[in-house]
């Protein structure tokens, strides 16, 4: 016989049917769109209910980013301690991760540009961060010693951005199509690798 559903167990249940249930309606019209309403509708709650696991809509965007964005950025962070850890395995590695979440990264995706402001900010926050953890990486290889920092930041504003973009193509595309992707975004990042390796520091 199943033990009983604690409190604890059944305020997480209904959390999680929240995010899903709005991942779920996003996708038809984005999350601007929704109301609290439907969303609580969506989770089998009486609206008033929303207000026990999320202090807001926007507060439940932000847990959604929160979920994807700073989960993978500590994954990656993880990934990098590796001693043999390169750009290519951290870019798989990343595909892996939106494999597993496409509903959710699909829903980053469209919110990074035409979203609510306030996830545009949210997410815009977490790809700097990304960005800066990866410039801290690049510091430290002994060919770059020479790079000054904005050049740095520059070098990883264009493989954060490289990725994402592959990202947004890959939650897009058809699956007979997403392996290709994965591949093309891996080689452009080795092709700025190779390029952060011909240029000459200021």
């Amino acid at each position: 016989m199943a033990e009983p559903e604690t409190r604890t167990e059944r305020k997480e249940r209904t959390r999680r049917a929240l995010l899903e249930g709005t991942l779920t309606l996003a996708a038809e019209r984005g999350f601007a769109g929704l109301s609290l309403r439907e969303i609580a509708r969506s989770a089998g709650i009486v609206p008033t209910a929303f207000y026990r696991h999320f202090a807001s809509l926007d507060d439940l965007g932000a847990a959604l980013v929160d979920e994807g964005v700073t989960a993978l950025r500590l994954a990656l962070r993880q990934v990098r301690r590796e001693p043999d850890a390169r750009l290519s395995q951290s870019v798989r590695f990343v595909f892996e991760r939106v494999e597993a979440q496409r509903a959710l990264f699909g829903f980053l995706t469209r919110e990074r540009h035409g979203g609510a402001a306030g996830l545009r900010r949210a997410i815009a926050v977490q790809l700097r961060l990304i960005g800066r953890e990866l410039v801290t990486d690049l510091s430290r290889m002994p060919a770059l010693d020479a790079w000054e920092p904005a050049e740095l930041e520059i070098a990883a504003d264009l493989i954060v951005t490289t990725v994402a973009d592959g990202i947004a193509g890959y939650v897009a595309a058809e699956e007979r199509e997403r392996t290709a992707l994965v591949e093309r975004t891996a080689a452009q990042v080795r092709l700025i690798a190779l390029g952060m390796g011909a240029w000459t520091p200021r």
